[in-house]
C-alpha cells in the first residue's frame, strides 16, 4: 500500500521556521514528480511548491518565493519543504503529493498520491 506521512507542522510565531517532512512508504517514489500544497480554512487547495524527481527543476508559489524550499533525499525515500520568514497567512493543512509526470504540477487533481496533512499554525 502507497503511503505518503507528512510530519513536522506545528505552531510558529511570525517570522519563524518550520521544515516539513513526507516520508514515502509502499513504493520507491525516486521517479516521481513532488508537489506540496497547502489549505486554509474555508479556502481551495494551493499549489506551493514542486520538485522534478531528480531535483534538477524546482518550481514555487509566487507567495512562497524567496522563503521556502523544497528538496528531497531519494535514497531515503523523503521530500522536504524548509519554510522560512513564515506569515500569518502561511496558516493551512500543508500535504505533500506525488505524480507520474512533470505537466501542469500546480493543479492539484493531477497528482496520483496524497498524504493525510500536517497543521501549520503562523500567529502575529
Amino acid at each position: 500500500q502507497v503511503q505518503l506521512v507528512e510530519s513536522g507542522g506545528g505552531l510558529v510565531q511570525a517570522g519563524g521556521s518550520l521544515r516539513l517532512s513526507c516520508a514515502a512508504s509502499g513504493r520507491t517514489f525516486s521517479r516521481d514528480y513532488v508537489g506540496w500544497f497547502r489549505q486554509a480554512p474555508g479556502k481551495e487547495r494551493e499549489f506551493v511548491a514542486g520538485i522534478t524527481w531528480d531535483g534538477g527543476i524546482t518550481l514555487y508559489a509566487d507567495s512562497v518565493k524567496g522563503r521556502f524550499t523544497i528538496s528531497r533525499d531519494n535514497a531515503k525515500n523523503t521530500m522536504f519543504l524548509q519554510m522560512n520568514s513564515l506569515k500569518p497567512e502561511d496558516t493551512a493543512v500543508y500535504y505533500c503529493a506525488a505524480v507520474a509526470s512533470w505537466v501542469a504540477v500546480t493543479i492539484p487533481e493531477r497528482y496520483d498520491y496524497w498524504g493525510q496533512g500536517t497543521q501549520v499554525s503562523v500567529s502575529s
